[in-house]
């Protein structure tokens, strides 16, 4: 099927290396970005490009009416350059608002426009203690104080209007710590990493290979499990793009 797909977040990291692959697998792209000056490179890339700014709940629901899609992609996030620590404490509250209310007019806006799947960037590293590897089942750290307690009621808000707003079906992806092209680290974390163009895979496989659900999107690690991705996405953690 010949999908419309409207992409949040085209500009990010995620997005740059998702979109050549939403193109190349015959769907049309509608990429979002908050700069004109990246319109053009998006353009390359194969997308449509909308300057809009997921705050703006009138603007995005004429851009998304303009796209028409079928299928929604939320890649938004807003962290600074390098992760510099010093800044890390107010990015913490941008993010969280970016997952409560851009993820709420990235819903409302899905809706009236008539898409069928939202399908939504999440973390993998914010389970509540208890036996590992976790599965998607397992809870989230709720409890969670301070800087993570900021980072979790994000994430759960984000995850909720995802998963529990028909008639959109939701799917929703924990990511691990991205490395990779266009990321904050070259090279593999420690603790839970996914390369950048995997988790790119994740969303594209995301729109026709999955039932709406949860996720975890990470390289083979003690923590988290990941045959479910394997298993009904057909997702290889593996996978890179080609030069």
């Amino acid at each position: 099927m010949n999908h419309r797909v409207f992409l949040a977040g085209a500009s990010g990291a995620i997005g740059r290396r998702l979109t050549p692959l939403l193109c190349d697998a015959g769907y049309s792209v509608w990429g979002t970005t908050r700069s004109e000056a990246k319109t053009e490179a998006l353009r390359a890339l194969g997308a449509e490009p909308i300057v809009v700014n997921v705050y703006d709940a009138a603007a995005l629901g004429r851009a998304m009416a303009t796209a028409r899609p079928d299928v929604v992609i939320h890649q938004l996030t807003d962290l600074p350059k390098d992760l510099d620590p010093r800044q890390m404490t107010d990015a913490l509250a941008r993010n969280a608002r970016v997952r409560e209310q851009g993820t709420r007019n990235l819903v409302t806006a899905a809706i009236a426009t008539g898409a069928q799947r939202l399908i939504a960037q999440s973390l993998a590293w914010l389970y509540a203690p208890g036996h590992e590897p976790h599965e998607e089942s397992d809870p989230l750290d709720v409890r969670a104080t301070g800087e993570r307690g900021i980072t979790m009621r994000g994430v759960v808000a984000l995850e909720d209007l995802t998963l529990k707003s028909p008639p959109l079906q939701g799917v929703v992806l924990r990511y691990g710590r991205l490395y990779g092209p266009g990321t904050h680290a070259a090279t593999a974390s420690d603790f839970m990493p996914i390369h950048v163009d995997a988790a790119a895979q994740a969303a594209l496989l995301a729109i026709d290979h999955a039932g709406p659900g949860i996720f975890n999107i990470v390289e083979p690690n003690p923590h988290v499990a990941t045959d479910k991705a394997r298993r009904e996405l057909g997702w290889d953690a593996d996978f890179r793009l080609a030069a």
